[in-house]
């Protein structure tokens, strides 16, 4: 009998198992292995302290950000005082994973097929990969952490099935050897074009020897293979050989509840933790997986149902309030070339490029310089409201 059965080995997953282990507790942690998810790779700062990462797992060190508007205006940021880290979800994933088992976390290697409960007690069935056969895993507690579209979300949790989601898609190329104007490697590009995209952004982020190039959309129709293919061509990549192709759905919102009020709580994906605008997600499954693994503690502790509770309200207590700007500036700007031109423009502004990355770094919005934010205010109106042309910065 586990303590704590954690489903999916991914960032949120394998932190959740780690922090639990750590804890003394009793850990198991089911992952399907050998899949890796379509992802930029970016980390903040503050994910490499909170989460203790090694100089090893960073690929690359990004010290420029250009935003590309569907004109082709580019608007580079720098990033002062730091830099963004590029990880490769290959690598890292398996890194993390890796740290659970050695911190006294029980790995299994399968797919997780159903849970069950019967007199005695709790229990997660999975399919062994070596074996093809099902095993019983029995727990006192489950959390689910297995992805976007979660399984166990949708047969446990209300809402798990509704939550909405773009599907990303990307391609591992090998790097340039040279640098030049369209490819840096210590810069990454976002591409805020209909023609790449007609709801979310392109993007071309670079790994060190590898790059990711790919795009988002929630939209029906669009041929994600296609457009990667005409950025590509647009990033003067077209000739890169291509190491991997990845596809997968990514969540939008988080969930109103993440917990079945018995013996689950979600993280990561399958709570529906991205951000909003950026589909920033690595650095909210790691709190995701951490706040999970907290909630599960507080319930084996105290024997009460409604200490799982307590995971949604730890992340929302510190992210809500970024993920509702993220989620106001995603809805404005994001619904056509017009809008996406103007967000372009409102990068050119410096107090703009500053609380941007600030916030992005430390993972929480930016309350000093109050002028600053009147500035951006007012430069945000007149763009929504359409009284300045859509190339004024």
């Amino acid at each position: 009998m586990y303590d704590v059965v954690v489903i999916g080995g991914g960032p949120s997953g394998a932190t959740a198992a780690t922090d639990l282990a750590n804890s003394g507790k009793s850990v198991a942690m089911i992952d399907r292995d050998g899949r890796i998810k379509p992802c930029g790779g970016a980390i903040p700062p503050r994910l490499i302290e909170d989460f203790d990462i090694p100089d090893s797992q960073i690929v690359a060190r990004i010290n420029t950000a250009r935003m590309i508007s569907p004109t082709q205006r580019r608007v580079d940021i720098p990033i002062e005082n730091g830099f963004v880290g590029m990880v490769d979800r290959e690598h890292f994933d398996e890194f993390l994973r890796k740290r659970a088992e050695q911190a006294g976390a029980t790995r299994f290697t399968g797919t997780f097929v159903r849970i069950g409960r019967d007199a005695n007690g709790t229990c997660v069935v999975y399919r062994d990969k070596a074996s093809g056969e099902e095993c019983i895993l029995r727990t006192k507690l489950i959390i689910g952490a297995d992805g976007a579209r979660s399984n166990v979300a949708k047969a446990e949790v209300p809402g798990g099935d509704k939550i909405p989601y773009v599907i990303a898609y990307h391609e591992i190329i090998e790097a340039p050897s040279t640098v030049g104007e369209d490819y840096d490697p210590l810069r990454c590009d976002v591409i805020y074009d209909g023609a790449i995209s007609p709801d979310f952004y392109g993007w071309v982020f670079p790994h060190g020897k590898s790059a990711s190039i790919g795009m988002g959309t929630g939209l029906d129709g669009v041929d994600l293979k296609k457009a990667t293919a005409e950025l590509r061509v647009a990033s003067g990549l077209a000739e890169c050989e291509t190491i991997r192709r990845e596809g997968a759905p990514i969540p939008l919102k988080p969930m109103d509840r993440w917990d079945n009020g018995k013996d689950i709580v979600l993280a990561g994906d399958a709570a529906g933790v991205v951000a909003p605008s950026s589909g920033e997600g690595i650095y909210y499954a790691m709190v995701g997986g951490r706040v999970a693994a907290t909630a599960a503690e507080a319930c084996l502790k105290s024997g009460r149902a409604k200490d799982l509770r307590l995971a949604r309200k730890l992340f929302m207590r510190e992210h809500k309030s970024v993920f509702k700007v993220l989620g106001a500036m995603q809805n404005a700007y994001y619904r056509s070339d017009a809008r996406r031109e103007r967000f372009v423009s409102l990068c050119h502004d410096i107090d703009v490029q500053r609380l941007t990355f600030e916030a992005y770094m430390n993972k929480r919005l930016v309350k000093a310089r109050p002028m600053a934010h009147i500035k951006i205010g007012i430069k945000n109106l007149a763009h929504l409201l359409g009284l300045v042309a859509e190339t004024r910065t």
